[in-house]
């Protein structure tokens, strides 16, 4: 029998009775195959949307995740299982994935972490911060490497990233504010900040 679900950030989760995933997000993973060549192409969104209410994947969302595409229930575990950004246990709220490839090691990835860790009160990845709210993880690689060091939080990534501007991302979620946009530029996912201007080419001499 289904125990009632609570976030990982504490708060209840009102979802349908019996269910871990509320009708809403039922009908948007629905939604998803016809937007892509494959139905397996709307895995991924469909286990994010579950992720996003729930805060984690329990293995009744994975399922009804299978149920909603019409896919074979250890397919999607298995895709969830196979990517570290998804979470089968509680996570913070908020969680930095932090990029610490080479390109971001060299640009003070390493101490960033480092700072990131002592903020929220952890001391390795996937520890939860004390208030709930905050966790980290190291990742391999977001595909901005021009911007290093940066990460990805909130489903946003943030570029050239400094110990005070973890700082104030920190506090703005500590205390947020309606309204309150990220003086730091926090890009969405598919989005990346205009290329730096290339310096002009040479005209070759003529003859």
């Amino acid at each position: 029998m289904n125990t009632p679900r609570t976030q990982s950030q504490g708060r209840e989760f009102a979802g349908t009775p019996g269910r871990a995933l509320s009708q809403h997000v039922i009908a948007e993973i629905r939604e998803l195959p016809g937007r892509f060549p494959q139905p397996r192409s709307a895995v991924m969104p469909a286990l994010d949307l579950a992720q996003e209410e729930l805060g984690y994947l329990t293995p009744d969302a994975m399922t009804e995740v299978a149920e909603a595409l019409n896919l074979d229930a250890g397919y999607v575990e298995g895709v969830a299982t196979f990517y570290s950004l998804f979470h089968m246990q509680p996570i913070g709220k908020h969680r930095f994935y932090l990029c610490t490839n080479l390109s971001c090691t060299l640009r003070g990835a390493n101490e960033l972490v480092d700072h990131v860790k002592k903020a929220i009160g952890v001391s390795e990845p996937g520890e939860l911060s004390k208030d709930g709210l905050f966790s980290y993880e190291g990742v391999e690689c977001l595909g901005a490497c021009e911007y290093a060091p940066m990460a990805r939080l909130d489903h946003r990534y943030h570029y050239d990233l400094t110990a005070e501007k973890v700082d104030a991302l920190i506090e703005e979620r500590r205390s947020p504010r309606p309204h309150l946009t990220s003086p730091h530029g926090g890009e969405g996912p598919a989005a990346r900040p205009a290329r730096k201007p290339r310096a002009p080419r040479k005209k070759k001499a003529d003859g």
